[in-house]
């Protein structure tokens, strides 16, 4: 069987690693010329290797889908987040910061000291309830989203409870969740924070779960990969290769149509291809452009595409060249610089951002997420400097004004920076050089339409077996047999899991009507 992988994002990769393992001819098209699309790395500055996207891995180190491909043959190395967060008191407060060690009890030693004892109490109570159901939640994001999965994965859990009660739980918001166990603003700020990198607010309705991740990092935390985030991208491209898969870069795929009993596939460079089958790891809306090229029904097409909601944006990057980490008052540099800094002490900044964002306006102030991965991996950058990423939440793609945003990216990269020097004075100094990363750079470059790194919304409406529609949930297109859909628009969605690639791969190989499955791990 002959199979043309389109992109080569994570997901894409990991779909063409499992297929080309079990011997089929795969080759992947990617119309840039680095690999990898969101999880890759190049040096932007003199001897700085900077993430283009993701840069802190959780969800692949819980899916098996490393040890499965045993991507550490191939140069994966990855380096625990320890502390996996860490949370500043706000400017001018002399109160402790709270740390979050991947060892419950230096957590919860922490917030004793920053919340109070009732909360540090309670935080260790939530890890205990929420530790499982977060088990529970990934075990069901690493496979397909079918109903009967989704309930094998959840069954028996906290039964005590009745299922009603844990629907009702799961089914909560964010903030809800937090407000019923804990009192102090500034954790629950954090924890918000924390699960807002989802991409909701901790205000809608199914976002319980994203803060109950939180319980999950005391089992595995984040992880930097050594070489930045690409080096996941490189190693599965190292695999496919050493299995005689082919990679193209530099060459888009610019039609797919269907051909007899295949499809064929043309690209920028004039290349026509025939497939058995195409896995399509492009944004859902660039594929259905794809086959809208391809003669595709145009009517049916326009309703998916009018079905489908990518949303208002989610935010933006500055990418900073320091001379110096960060200092915190009161605060260990090891303490703050080896996770994810969540510059952030009270939920009304998360909400104002969003609201703002709703309006097409930009955030009364910038909520920003710091990692400083250098201070883990120094090969990322020379001696004696270090790299800042930070992450600013939410940001519109489309301005209510209708300005354009390079009128406004540098003016919104000074005050996102200016955030983090009200909590580390003296950070700005330090910065040498920068690259601000608008809504519309991350859609020019990373083609993430809209400038959302998750594809499509996270909201409940277009998750599980919904995402991003409930005819597309399968990772199928009706009226396309051979077309099996991936990346960060299918389940479980954005962040960096390889399990939609997986499950793509597996697709592809039952659509072959062969008994073949035992390549592809436990379900």
């Amino acid at each position: 069987m002959t199979i043309v992988v389109v992109g080569s994002g994570h997901n894409a990769l990991v779909a063409a690693c499992y297929l080309a393992r079990a011997g089929e001819r795969v080759e992947v098209l990617e119309r840039d010329e680095v690999l990898g699309g969101a999880v890759s790395t190049v040096e932007r500055f003199p001897g700085h290797l900077i993430d283009r996207g993701s840069s802190a891995h959780i969800m692949i180190r819980h899916t098996g889908i490393i040890e499965e491909l045993e991507l550490g043959r191939f140069g994966l190395r990855y380096i625990d987040c320890d502390p996996w967060a860490f949370a500043p008191a706000p400017a001018g407060d002399d109160r402790a910061p709270i740390v979050f060690h991947r060892d419950l009890e230096r957590t919860c030693a922490s917030i004793a000291a920053a919340c109070g004892a009732r909360d540090a109490g309670a935080y260790r109570r939530f890890v205990r309830v929420w530790g499982p159901r977060s088990q529970r939640v990934m075990r069901a994001f690493a496979g397909p989203a079918r109903p009967d999965r989704l309930i094998r994965s959840f069954w028996g859990l906290d039964a005590r409870a009745g299922s009603s009660a844990l629907s009702r739980e799961f089914l909560q918001t964010g903030d809800a969740l937090l407000d019923s166990w804990f009192d102090d603003e500034r954790l629950k700020a954090a924890l918000a924070w924390f699960g807002a990198q989802s991409g909701p607010p901790m205000s809608e309705p199914g976002t319980a779960p994203m803060v109950g991740f939180a319980a999950l990092m005391h089992i595995l935390p984040p992880g930097r990969a050594v070489g930045g985030s690409g080096a996941l991208s490189a190693a599965l491209v190292a695999r496919l290769r050493a299995d005689g898969g082919v990679v193209t870069a530099g060459d888009a795929v610019t039609e797919l149509r269907r051909a007899g009993a295949g499809w064929r596939v043309r690209t920028a460079s004039g290349r026509e291809l025939a497939a058995d089958s195409v896995i399509a790891g492009t944004h859902i809306l660039t594929t259905l452009e794809l086959l809208r090229r391809g003669g595709f029904d145009a009517a049916v097409l326009d309703e998916w595409r009018r079905r489908i909601r990518v949303g208002p944006g989610i935010g933006m990057v500055v990418r900073a060249a320091t001379t110096a980490l960060p200092s915190y008052p009161g605060a260990a540099q090891e303490d703050s610089a080896h996770g994810l800094q969540l510059l952030v002490s009270d939920r009304r900044h998360l909400r104002a951002a969003h609201g703002a964002a709703l309006a097409g306006e930009l955030p009364p102030r910038p909520v920003v997420l710091a990692m400083s991965f250098s201070a883990l991996d120094p090969s990322i950058a020379p001696p004696g400097e270090h790299q800042l990423s930070l992450w600013a939440q939410w940001h519109p793609y489309r301005l209510a004004d209708g300005s354009d945003w390079a009128g406004h990216a540098e003016r919104e990269g000074d005050r996102i920076i200016a955030e983090l020097d009200a909590l580390a004075p003296g950070f700005t100094e330090s910065v040498r050089q920068r690259l601000v990363q608008t809504p519309a750079d991350l859609e020019r470059e990373l083609g993430l339409l809209g400038g959302n790194v998750m594809h499509v919304e996270m909201s409940l409406d277009q998750m599980f077996f919904w995402r991003p529609l409930p005819e597309l949930s399968g990772q199928r297109v009706p009226g396309a047999p051979g077309l099996y859909l991936t990346g960060a628009s299918t389940h479980p969605g954005g962040g960096v899991s390889g399990a939609s690639g997986r499950t793509a791969a597996r697709l592809a190989m039952r659509g072959t009507r062969r008994n073949r499955f035992a390549p592809f791990g436990r379900q």
